[in-house]
């Protein structure tokens, strides 16, 4: 039978700090959260005493929620932290609990454990704990909506602000935080902290920043509005290390935080944030990285923390919003050690000063995943991005790169259009194309080949578009000088010429039909479509003579294939996404690589 851990409730129940006490699970009570997330009351035995007031944090509720926790089971009590309510009793937090043996596994209640009481103006059994809830004292009209907040919250700031542990206000970790408690103080280090935002409504002006803290049991977004703005914004410094006491605590709202915590914590005219200068043991971040390759398995829009070496990166580029803002934007490529590839977008002041040249190590917590292309990540204003980070995952990243992982080309997640980081990575020959039955899946399949120009089809490769700048459908000639586009439902008297052309691609072990539009076409051919209809209609050997001096020319070709039907007749259809001249220093080293990884092999 299990031995109980005799004497942790008495030690409990007096404030003593217990870890690694094994503890049987009495009984397990659901509270409503009203507006927020549901509280679990417990109760506990050691085999000599029961006592009822423990509380499940909440980022534990999927073990009650899932029956992991049920009543009779035997758990080790790893991690916890206690709470003193205004009455002057104990509530003990749950941080961190195991379960050694399942309830199913056990007989029944051991031993014969009588309720403790000692010390308590009343029995645990009918001590109201937290969710009975003050009425609302709100500290500005950012906070009129916090429903339950605590009296304590607004009242004169404690004389001796605890600069040290053993401060006037216990510290707590960030994991206990809740609406309902009062005189706490964390020790947390920010990750992450924003620019300042400003907005201008019928309700006035106003201006905020956010940051986002961590400690070693978890992470808060932390938000100052207004005169905290003045007050705080100057302060802080990202990766600093701070005491931060009487925040206003309310439910997250998801929509706007990428944080795992239930709720989120907003600064008042009663907070106070003091640096700490002992602040080595504060962890620099907590990730909890998705693997690149687990990517395809997670949801569009998920928020995802990942980690990977820097493959390849792109120039800097600027695009205008609808908003008439010019924005910066940079896209990279990271790998990691499952050998697949994925682009990730920067934007901003990110953008603009991130160097990959050396190929570090990045880690992004928060990156939004899109199903564009494929699957791509973008690192938004509420990410943290992180270069060469300090942490084991960093480490053994770089340990397998630099031994195997820089041999690899990766396979990339990303369906690259044009010229992007991810755009080089699936390298194949035209025979692998057809040996691997690329295009025959569900999806497209995209990669990446040197091949030689053997054949261009130069009849029907022009043909007359719409003259509108975003269309580009074919028009009919009304032959009164007139020609009518169907799709904008207009007569135009002019037209564009644009490029279909149908080229024959081959490299040492075979070829293929590939269809090449207006860039693609252009960078093959070396001339602009307006410029080969002038010649098409004037001189029909100057014409020739163009494509005469496009046939045997090599390039890197990006190539779409996907299995097409017509008329019940099925064929790959290839597209060429992106051309460009080979690059013969890195084609060399790519290739020589290639030996080293073969040679290694046998």
């Amino acid at each position: 039978m299990t031995k109980l851990s005799e004497g942790t409730i008495e030690a409990l129940s007096n404030g003593t700090s217990v870890s690694d006490a094994v503890l049987q699970l009495v009984n397990i009570r659901k509270l409503d959260g009203g507006n927020g997330p549901s509280r679990f009351r417990v109760m506990m035995s050691d085999g000599r005493h029961t006592l009822s007031s423990f509380m499940l944090s909440t980022q534990l509720n999927h073990m009650a929620e899932e029956n992991i926790l049920a009543p009779n089971c035997i758990c080790n009590l790893k991690r916890h932290v206690t709470n003193i309510l205004k009455d002057g009793r104990r509530v003990v937090i749950i941080l961190e609990i195991d379960v050694i043996k399942p309830a199913k596994d056990v007989a029944g209640r051991i031993g014969d454990p009588t309720p403790y009481t000692e010390g308590q103006s009343k029995g645990p059994q009918s001590a109201p704990v937290p969710e009975i809830r003050p009425p609302l004292q709100p500290q500005n009209r950012n906070e009129a909506v916090n429903r339950g907040l605590n009296r304590d919250f607004g009242k004169k700031a404690p004389s001796v602000m605890p600069n040290t542990p053993g401060g006037s206000s216990k510290v707590v970790p960030i994991a206990s935080l809740n609406p309902y408690q009062s005189k706490w103080t964390i020790r947390a280090r920010v990750t992450n902290k924003s620019a300042i935002r400003t907005w201008s409504n019928s309700r006035g002006d106003g201006k905020l920043f956010s940051m986002e803290i961590v400690d070693e049991s978890g992470e808060i977004r932390v938000t100052g509005f207004n005169q905290e703005v003045d007050k705080f914004f100057s302060l802080i410094e990202a990766g600093k290390v701070y005491y931060i006491s009487k925040g206003s605590l309310k439910i997250a709202n998801k929509q706007y935080t990428s944080v795992k915590n239930d709720y989120e914590m907003t600064l008042n005219g009663e907070s106070t944030i003091i640096p700490c200068e002992d602040s080595c043991d504060v962890p620099m971040v907590q990730c909890d990285f998705v693997s690149i390759s687990d990517l395809e398995n997670r949801d569009k829009d998920a928020i995802v923390d990942v980690i990977g070496v820097c493959k390849s990166v792109d120039d800097i580029t600027r695009l205008t919003t609808k908003s008439n803002r010019e924005v910066s934007k940079r896209t990279l490529s990271l790998m990691d050690m499952s050998g697949k590839v994925v682009t990730v977008t920067l934007w901003g002041e990110e953008a603009e000063k991130f160097d990959g040249s050396s190929q570090p190590v990045i880690a992004i917590k928060g990156a939004k995943l899109s199903d564009f292309g494929g699957r791509s990540l973008s690192a938004s204003f509420s990410s943290t991005l992180m270069i060469n980070p300090d942490i084991p995952e960093a480490y053994k990243l770089r340990g397998w790169y630099d031994k195997e992982g820089h041999a690899m080309d990766g396979q990339s997640l990303t369906e690259v259009k044009g010229g992007s980081g991810g755009g080089n990575t699936n390298w194949k020959s035209l025979a692998d194309v057809k040996t691997e039955h690329l295009g025959h899946g569900d999806k497209a399949d995209y990669y990446t080949c040197v091949a030689t120009i053997v054949f261009l089809r130069k009849e029907n490769c022009l043909y007359q578009a719409c003259p509108s700048q975003d269309c580009n459908k074919k028009v009919v000639d009304q032959q009164n000088g007139m020609f009518r586009c169907e799709k904008c439902d207009k007569e135009f008297p002019n037209f564009k010429y644009r490029l279909i052309l149908s080229a024959n691609i081959a490299d040492y072990g075979d070829n293929q039909w590939v269809t090449c539009f207006q860039e693609s076409a252009e960078a093959i051919l070396g001339q602009n479509a307006a410029y080969l209809g002038q010649l098409k209609d004037s001189n029909e050997a100057a014409f020739d003579e163009v494509f005469q001096h496009a046939n045997f020319n090599t390039f890197v070709f990006r190539n779409r294939v996907k299995l097409e039907t017509y008329n019940d007749e099925s064929r790959i259809k290839a597209t060429v996404m992106d051309v460009k001249p080979v690059d013969h220093k890195e084609y060399s080293k790519r290739l020589i690589l290639n030996i080293r990884k073969l040679a290694a092999n046998h």
